[in-house]
């Protein structure tokens, strides 16, 4: 019979996951050893494999845990009732503030998800295409006529380009933060919308759904996410 599950089995989890993802975002995942996230975490290596397989499982962890908590951010707007400005409004400031909250795990799922079982990685990029879709269905709600060009979707993943590839240059105890940066994305992004022309007979075929870190929906990521860490090379825009 498996053995119980300590009182503070999770809060033990969430901690080692934490320390990995720092580790893996500051050092590289492939560069980073079990031993080092032991040391990091602050656990034996004995410990350590109490709640994870290998280095594979705990990327896999971070990756889904991460997007994860972006698809539930997104249910939680939607679940408000906002009007379509609102709510994008609302989805911009509230991404914004998970990546502040999470920039390691949000660098390894823009730039290490390559490295998961092609099973893995499918399920983390279709929930990342799922929170892009909801980006999109939000603009297609504010301007209708820009489902029917097939607009909605190449914008929402322009808007995850502004937002997701923030931790590249965005630095903590810097003059601006995540929280003063959400309403200048705000800002450029509605006071650009209103003048996406939207021609008669669009030129183009309709793109595939995209991973939230805006990569086309047969590519592998590379932000979120980001958004924002590609097979491909980082072809992406920019998690959760």
């Amino acid at each position: 019979m498996a053995r119980p599950r300590s009182a503070g089995y999770d809060d033990q989890r969430e901690q080692i996951l934490a320390a990995a993802a720092q580790l893996f975002a500051t050092r590289g995942y492939t560069a980073s050893t079990m031993h080092e996230v032991a040391a990091a975490c602050g656990v034996s290596k004995a410990t350590l494999y109490h709640y994870v397989r290998d280095k594979h499982d705990l990327l896999a962890q971070i990756t889904r845990g991460h997007v994860a908590r972006l698809e539930a951010l997104v249910e939680a707007v939607l679940h408000e009732g906002l009007a379509p400005e609102a709510r994008l409004r609302a989805l911009i400031r509230r991404f914004m503030q998970a990546y502040a909250r999470a920039e390691h795990q949000h660098r390894v799922l823009t730039e290490d998800v390559k490295f998961l079982a092609d099973a893995e990685r499918e399920a983390v990029l279709t929930a990342e295409r799922r929170v892009v879709a909801a980006f999109a269905d939000t603009m297609a709600a504010l301007r209708p006529e820009l489902r029917g060009a097939h607009l909605h979707t190449p914008l929402a993943m322009l808007l995850f380009g502004m937002i997701n590839w923030t931790f590249t240059w965005l630095r903590p105890g810097g003059t601006l933060d995540h929280d003063a940066l959400a309403p200048v994305v705000e800002a450029l992004f509605f006071g650009g919308l209103p003048a996406v022309p939207v021609p008669a007979e669009p030129a183009i075929a309709a793109p595939r759904p995209a991973g939230a870190n805006g990569a086309p929906g047969d590519a592998v990521s590379a932000p979120a996410a980001a958004g924002v860490r590609a097979a491909r090379g980082v072809s992406r825009p920019g998690p959760p």
